[in-house]
């Protein structure tokens, strides 16, 4: 009943000092550009673009924010993009956050706007696809910047939007994401207070869903070397079987999580999800790569992970007369962090736009981010935003059949741009 009670009085006090006219205006406009922004992410969703390569994306969104008489910045870590809007009124400086890139994956929705896309990935041609919902945030958040400058005589503040390439990572060889452009700068200059993002997510369509503190895990690329020798597939007593041993390791990392972590506390993972070697099939190989992935959400588990891969790899391959190396590459995704004041507060805005019994805590996503780099810098808030009329049915984000209905790009505008406006008058 207590929490109840102060949602309540939350929720008077956010629409208590956010002009009820600019509540209204936002709901106006958004109805207004609903058709706009649909044709917006139509365009981006025929012509998808990978990581570090969002070209042609990143002139329309630049072009689009010149439109509005925002000052623009482009080429931001590669191909990300800026623009600064600065309100009538001194006050604080709040982000939007929309990632770009495309996947490199063959779209198999029948769709009269699928995409058709080729692109490089790792040196070779591939098919791609807006298939993790990134062309909804492109178009959702050119929405919401069209409904702030509308209204920028009334803003106590400045609106930063970042438009960030490489969220799915950047190409071997290259920096690239959310990193990068906190390396170039865009958390400063004007300094940002608090940043918001959302992500397009395979729940019921007009629902959001958030979690305070720790949502998403830390992610890190595993590689597992192990070397043996080589042999006639005819006399395996004669080399040493690096696929045998590399079976034997990758039942044994299964355990990890099944024996020795505490998931009552919070989850974990350990997967291999790649194994290469050999050639033929009567030559037992010299060498097997094994690649993979580690997600977690506290250090101390981190660490336990860490360790007990290393042990077990390195003892199960000498136990065999193999050699066996481990390399963990961390920095790719932090645990992506919902700072609870900022939340709690903010909480209302989402209330608003969503309804207030649409708005629901979700249990720890092992998928991960890289808007953590930003929240590194200033208070964040990241949420899930509903996109399918049947979630039990609906495929999940990274599938080839990956669809989200356009009804839910109304949500979206509208929650970045109440979020923004509230934060500026809540925070005078």
């Amino acid at each position: 009943m207590r929490q109840l009670i102060i949602g309540v009085f939350t929720y008077s006090f956010a629409i208590a000092q956010t002009p009820e006219y600019l509540n209204n205006q936002i709901d106006q406009l958004a109805d207004r550009l609903e058709r706009k922004v649909i044709d917006w992410r139509r365009d981006f969703h025929e012509n998808p673009e990978l990581s570090n390569r969002e070209f042609r994306t990143a002139e329309k969104v630049a072009a689009h924010l010149r439109s509005l008489g925002m000052e623009v910045q482009t080429g931001v870590a590669h191909t990300g993009v800026m623009g600064l809007l600065k309100g009538g009124k001194p006050g604080k400086v709040v982000a939007l956050r929309a990632d770009m890139d495309g996947l490199p994956v063959k779209e198999k929705v029948d769709l009269p706007f699928a995409s058709n896309a080729k692109g490089i990935y790792q040196d070779k041609e591939v098919d791609v696809m807006h298939a993790c919902g990134h062309d909804n945030h492109i178009a959702g958040l050119m929405g919401a910047a069209e409904i702030l400058a509308s209204m920028k005589n009334d803003l106590p503040g400045t609106v930063k939007f970042i438009f960030q390439p490489a969220e799915e990572g950047a190409p071997l060889g290259e920096k690239g994401g959310a990193p990068y452009m906190v390396e170039q700068g865009v958390m400063d200059n004007p300094k940002v207070d608090a940043i918001f993002a959302l992500h397009a997510w395979p729940g019921l369509l007009g629902t959001a869903q958030y979690r305070s503190g720790p949502m998403m895990a830390a992610a890190e690329r595993m590689r597992i070397t192990v070397t043996g020798v080589q042999t006639h597939g005819a006399k395996p007593w004669g080399g040493v079987d690096p696929i045998v041993i590399s079976a034997q390791i990758i039942n044994s990392l299964q355990t990890i999580i099944a024996r020795e972590v505490d998931i009552t506390e919070v989850p974990a993972i350990v997967t291999v999800g790649s194994i290469h070697g050999g050639v033929r099939n009567n030559i037992i190989p010299e060498e097997v790569v094994m690649e993979g992935t580690i997600r977690t959400f506290k250090e101390d588990v981190r660490q336990q992970i860490h360790a007990s891969i290393r042990k077990k790899v390195e003892m199960i391959a000498e136990a065999s007369k193999a050699k066996a190396k481990v390399e963990i590459f961390s920095g790719i995704a932090k645990v992506t962090y919902n700072e609870p004041s900022l939340t709690e507060q903010m909480l209302p805005s989402l209330w608003r736009v969503y309804g207030e019994e649409n708005v629901m805590v979700r249990p720890f996503v092992t998928g991960a981010e890289d808007f953590p780099f930003f929240a590194d810098h200033a208070p964040g808030l990241y949420f899930f935003n509903g996109v399918v009329e049947d979630p039990s049915s609906a495929y999940s984000n990274h599938s080839p059949y990956f669809f989200a209905d356009e009804r839910n790009l109304k949500f979206g505008m509208k929650s970045m741009a109440q979020l923004a406006v509230d934060y500026l008058y809540l925070n005078q």
